[in-house]
């Protein structure tokens, strides 16, 4: 077994951190230029530790010139460093969300919302207090809604793969599937086609989320228009109001169908517009945008395991649903492997790569073999796939083990897993910046796979790695041989 050395356990030589952020202006439009179009972010960092042989480094960070005010960051490169982040008596997280810029309030309402707020704020305790009873008390409402929801999105698979194209995109699916589920959750089970939405409301996410996080992402244009993009989208943001008409509708359709929801607020002292700038917010940047990319990489991993593994899956869902009688909870968490399946997933490839936090005070942030002083202010940036990649902790860290997480050997290994903000051991609450639906999430990945090798043996497909994770493309779905 790998090395799980922690924080805590040996004192480790201080040393002076490495790195250098070059000149002004030009320092910082060397690493973009290097981290999007020269050598890609893994090959950006990878480069970096080689050089100064160290996985705790400084370094620019996008967008830099002239969006971001100063792009320099402390990066933690390993499973050791890393956590650091999450303790938030050291560590604050005011304005970090997005990194070293933030986009304007004018996109929620002129509303701070609570992924913004720093855990020694007074808003935050109340906002996610407010979410996490959100959640809890909506809990008999996952599989039900979720299970309507997912079979819509497999007919959709179905009828496209029957079509003159013979192929079925699985993004598209899935993120119509993730925001019905989203808005009936919220909105007391309510049909967003019923309402001012009508289909259109994957989009109009899509659109309020583009002209936020474009200046951190590439569109992977040919390399002659390289310097014309970044040029482009990141020189100056991207004014909100290029997505009011997208905002508005939503803002409307969240005001006229979660009347529940925002009573429940209005009773926890959160004012009436605050609540909704906030439900939007969470139902589109967290939840829909994050259910979306989480699906077609979960798929994306479960296909590249190949038709044994497919049929390990089955036998394993079938024998326990069959036992349950049905989908139960508590038969989706007797499936050891389908559990460790979705952790493996989410380690290998987390969703949301990045963490930021400035430190609150001087502190000694250690790696596997050093120790290093951050000085107070300083910015400290995460780079999630090299922390849950480690190969000292991970053992074949590169590769997808599917029973990775199984039996106790493999539990201990889940402190590991931080995909959502927080170890997959911890527990979201008002103290920390977790994600509040942390466990809803892998809830409904393990039933997502549970739905699907219910009705199918095995499936072959393609995948291309775009901006947020793979484009994943159905090509054949083969039925179910057996039934339970």
């Amino acid at each position: 077994m790998a090395s799980t050395t922690t924080n805590k356990i040996i004192k480790k030589p201080l040393r002076a951190i490495p790195g250098t952020y070059g000149l002004p202006f030009f320092g910082p439009i060397k690493d973009r230029h290097d981290y999007f179009y020269h050598q890609g972010r893994d090959k950006f960092f990878l480069s970096k530790i080689q050089k100064y042989n160290s996985t705790v480094i400084r370094t620019n960070m996008p967008p830099g010139p002239f969006i971001s005010s100063d792009p320099r960051v402390i990066a933690l490169l390993d499973a050791v460093s890393f956590p650091i982040l999450f303790d938030n008596s050291k560590v604050e997280k005011r304005n970090v969300l997005d990194g070293t810029f933030m986009p304007s309030t004018s996109f929620t309402g002129g509303y701070r919302v609570c992924a913004y707020l720093d855990t020694h704020e007074p808003a935050h305790a109340a906002l996610k207090s407010f979410y996490i009873s959100t959640i809890a008390s909506r809990k008999q409402l996952f599989l039900p809604l979720f299970r309507n929801v997912v079979d819509e999105c497999f007919t959709q698979i179905e009828n496209n793969l029957s079509s003159k194209t013979a192929t079925a995109n699985l993004n598209d699916a899935v993120s119509s599937a993730s925001f019905n589920f989203m808005f009936r959750l919220f909105c007391n089970n309510k049909d967003p086609a019923e309402t001012n939405l009508g289909s259109e409301g994957p989009k109009l996410f899509d659109t309020w989320l583009l002209f936020q996080l474009a200046p951190l992402a590439t569109l992977g244009l040919p390399k002659i228009f390289n310097y014309i993009e970044d040029f482009l989208i990141r020189t100056v943001p991207f004014p909100a109001f290029l997505a009011k008409s997208s905002y508005k509708k939503l803002y409307e359709a969240f005001s006229a169908n979660a009347g529940k929801l925002v009573e429940e607020a209005e009773k926890a002292g959160i004012e009436r517009s605050e609540a909704i700038h906030n439900i939007i917010f969470t139902a589109g940047f967290n939840a829909y945008g994050g259910l979306k990319n989480q699906f077609p990489t979960l798929m994306k991993w479960v296909g590249l395991g190949g038709e044994k593994l497919h049929k390990e899956i089955a036998a394993e869902v079938r024998s326990v649903v069959k036992e349950e009688g049905g989908i139960t909870i508590n038969g989706v968490e007797r499936m050891s492997l389908v559990k460790s399946i979705v952790y493996e997933a989410m380690r290998i490839e987390p969703v949301v790569p990045y963490q930021y936090a400035k430190a609150r005070e001087d502190i000694i942030v250690n790696s596997h073999d050093d120790s290093f002083q951050i000085k107070k202010g300083e910015m400290l940036f995460g780079y999630q796939p090299f922390a849950t990649k480690d190969s000292r902790i991970f053992e074949k860290a590169e590769e997808f083990v599917a029973r990775r997480f199984v039996g106790e050997e493999g539990e201990r290994l889940l402190k590991y897993v931080v995909w959502s903000n927080g170890p997959e051991t911890e527990q979201p609450g008002p103290e920390n910046k977790q994600c509040p639906g942390k466990n809803l999430v892998i809830l409904l990945c393990r039933v997502f796979l549970v739905e699907f090798f219910l009705r199918y043996d095995t499936f072959e497909f393609t995948y291309k790695d775009i901006v947020l994770g793979p484009n994943v493309t159905i090509t054949s779905l083969t039925k179910a041989s057996s039934t339970f």
